[in-house]
């Protein structure tokens, strides 16, 4: 259940933010009379890495870390058990060996059925944290998009993507992150430490 923020944005680009797109005002009454002012915008990029964002994805995961070990532990099991049944089949009575399979085969049920659960939870989870985030950033991508004057703003992240082309002046998903964290208050989360430089590989010597 470990997800950097870039699977997070990717599973939260299939989430439907429909409050966002009840309250959207028709587009002839966002346009004013005058030449059209198109902007982009990477919205469920722009919802995830807002600090909010960060930080409650951050939270979420390490909610489900205790069930991730748990997991992990039980599949070490699984494998450990079923690599000695493997080795030790043919020294076993049809007693034994039988008794073991259905152990393992018990296991594995348990196994997938917690996987399946905990796969659900994180995610009703996580579509729930994003779509009440989304609903809060959209309010300041409307604002933000009436005070420069913008005619349509564009999805750049849809599956259906519309958009051809377009000049990177045009996208503001940072101003629109910016804008979020500012008002939101919420502070930026700390740094990751850098990976450790490799060290460069020696060229081979010659005889």
């Amino acid at each position: 259940m470990k997800r950097s923020l870039a699977l997070i944005a990717t599973l939260a680009s299939g989430l439907v933010l429909s409050a966002a797109a009840q309250t959207m005002p028709a587009p002839a009454a966002m346009a004013p009379a005058g030449p059209a002012k198109i902007a982009v915008i990477a919205f469920q990029v722009a919802v995830a890495q807002t600090n909010e964002g960060q930080r409650n994805f951050a939270d979420l995961q390490k909610k489900y870390a205790p069930k991730e070990a748990h997991l992990k532990a039980l599949a070490e099991e699984i494998d450990t058990l079923t690599k000695q049944l493997q080795a030790q089949g043919d020294k076993l009575s049809d007693v034994e060996r039988a008794s073991r399979a259905k152990t393992i085969d018990e296991k594995k049920k348990l196994a997938q059925r917690d996987a399946e659960d905990a796969q659900n939870d994180y995610q009703a989870e996580m579509q729930e944290l994003y779509n009440g985030l989304a609903s809060k950033v959209y309010d300041v991508l409307a604002g933000y998009a009436q005070q420069q004057g913008f005619t349509l703003v564009l999805d750049v992240a849809q599956q259906q993507n519309p958009v051809l082309y377009a000049n990177e002046s045009t996208n503001i998903t940072k101003q629109i992150i910016d804008a979020y964290n500012m008002k939101s208050g919420v502070p930026a989360p700390p740094a990751q430490p850098a990976a450790p430089a490799r060290p460069a590989a020696k060229p081979p010597v010659k005889h």
